[in-house]
C-alpha cells in the first residue's frame, strides 16, 4: 500500500476531528466542551490557579524529584498526592521511581519500536483493509502514549488519556489487548504469505490440492 494513501487518510481523520470539535463548541454547552475549555485556559493562562493546575503541579513535583535515576521502585511519595497516579499520570510516577534514564527513555523507545514495527507490517500488506487497520491502530496507540506523556510533563493540557499497556484500567487494557491482537494477527498472515512466496516452486502447494493423510496411531 503506497504510503501517500495512508498519509492522506490520516490527514482526512485529523480534519474530521477538528470539524467535529468545532461543531461541539458551536452547538451545545451541555457537554464536555466546557471542561476542555477550562483545562486549556488553565494550562495556557499566566495566572497561577492551584485548583485548576493541581494535577499538573503534583506531576511536575514527581518528575523533578525523580531526576535522572529515580528514587527506586516503590519509593514514590507523590503517588499519594497525585490524583489518578496509576492511570492518567502514571508516566510521572514512573519517572519519579525509575528516573529519566531508566524509566522515561526505555518507555519512549518501546513505543517508537512499536510504531516502526507497525509501519513495517503495513508496507508488507498486499491488501488495503489490513494495512489501514494496522496503521490506524498503531497511530492510535502511539498518539495516545505521546499525549499522555506530554500531559504528565506539563506540555499539554490535562486530557484524561491513559498510557497504553501501562496505565491501570479495565477498559483501557481490554482495548489495547484487542488492538495488539489484531496487529499480531495481520503480521502472522503477512509473514506466512511472504514465506510461501519465497519457497521454491516445487514446494508450493495450493490449498485446494492438499492431501491430508489420516493420523497414525
Amino acid at each position: 500500500v503506497p504510503m501517500k494513501f495512508l498519509l492522506a487518510y490520516v490527514g482526512i481523520a485529523v480534519v474530521g476531528i477538528l470539524i467535529f470539535a468545532s461543531v461541539l463548541v458551536m452547538v451545545s454547552d451541555d457537554n464536555r466542551v466546557a471542561t476542555w475549555e477550562r483545562r486549556i485556559k488553565a494550562h495556557f493562562s499566566s495566572k497561577v490557579d492551584d485548583d485548576s493546575n493541581y494535577q499538573s503541579n503534583q506531576a511536575k513535583i514527581a518528575i523533578s524529584t525523580g531526576g535522572l535515576f529515580g528514587k527506586a521502585p516503590g519509593k514514590s511519595t507523590q503517588r499519594n498526592m497525585l490524583p489518578q497516579s496509576n492511570s492518567d499520570f502514571i508516566f510521572a510516577i514512573i519517572i519519579e521511581e525509575y528516573g529519566l534514564l531508566f524509566g522515561a527513555l526505555p518507555l519512549i523507545l518501546a513505543y517508537m519500536v512499536l510504531l516502526f514495527r507497525g509501519i513495517t507490517i503495513v508496507k508488507k500488506c498486499d491488501a488495503a483493509f489490513p494495512a489501514y487497520m494496522v496503521m490506524g491502530l498503531i497511530v492510535m496507540i502511539t498518539m495516545q502514549a505521546m499525549i499522555n506523556m506530554l500531559v504528565a510533563v506539563g506540555l499539554f493540557p490535562v486530557t484524561g488519556q491513559t498510557l497504553p499497556m501501562v496505565s491501570w484500567g479495565r477498559t483501557s487494557a481490554l482495548v489495547m489487548s484487542v488492538s495488539i491482537g489484531a496487529i499480531l494477527s495481520v503480521s502472522r498472515v503477512v509473514n506466512a504469505r511472504i514465506m510461501k512466496e519465497e519457497l521454491p516452486e516445487e514446494e508450493k502447494t495450493d490449498e485446494g490440492e492438499k492431501i491430508y493423510e489420516p493420523a497414525k496411531a
